[in-house]
């Protein structure tokens, strides 16, 4: 009976020992959550939050063309209308050695470095979608590789003149 003790002892110790490490593991998933919540009175931002994060230009093979980005923007602005602008002028692709030219049009009205109405006042009073389109030229023959811009868009409120 005794050595029936004497070997139970020690296994049952050894069974609670070892489901006492299974439970010191664990398990961890960082989460980084962020909200942009827009003004009220004025905003102009992309409905996808990813959106100029990494955005690529497709080569249409056989038509030898890049696909156009676009994306929705909800714009408001209840004091006025809204401009906008490329900071530092229409950025054009480029591999260093090479450019593509890029067409920037935002609501149908072509971006240049000097900012310009795209929405109207009464447009922009209840909220409304409009869609920013950038477009590249038709690269030639020769101009192959990897290409990249990074331009910055700036949307200004324009105040409503009394």
């Amino acid at each position: 009976m005794f050595k029936k003790f004497a070997i139970a002892v020690p296994m049952t110790l050894l069974a609670l020992s070892s489901s006492v490490a299974f439970a010191a593991e664990e398990s961890r998933t960082s989460i980084n959550i962020s909200a942009t919540i827009p003004s009220k009175v004025f905003h102009a931002q992309p409905r996808d939050p990813n959106f100029g994060k990494d955005e690529k230009m497709a080569y249409v093979l056989g038509a030898g063309t890049l696909t156009p980005i676009r994306a929705t923007y909800d714009v408001q602005h209840t004091n006025g209308s809204v401009g906008a602008y490329v900071e530092g002028g229409p950025q054009p692709l480029s591999n260093g050695i090479n450019t593509i030219a890029l067409s920037y049009m935002f609501n149908g009205t072509t971006l240049t470095g000097v900012s310009q109405e795209v929405v109207g006042d009464s447009e922009s009073n209840g909220g409304m979608q409009a869609d920013l389109v950038i477009a590249a030229a038709k690269p030639t023959d020769t101009q192959n590789g990897l290409y990249t811009a990074n331009p910055v868009v700036i949307f200004d409120a324009i105040p409503r003149i009394p």
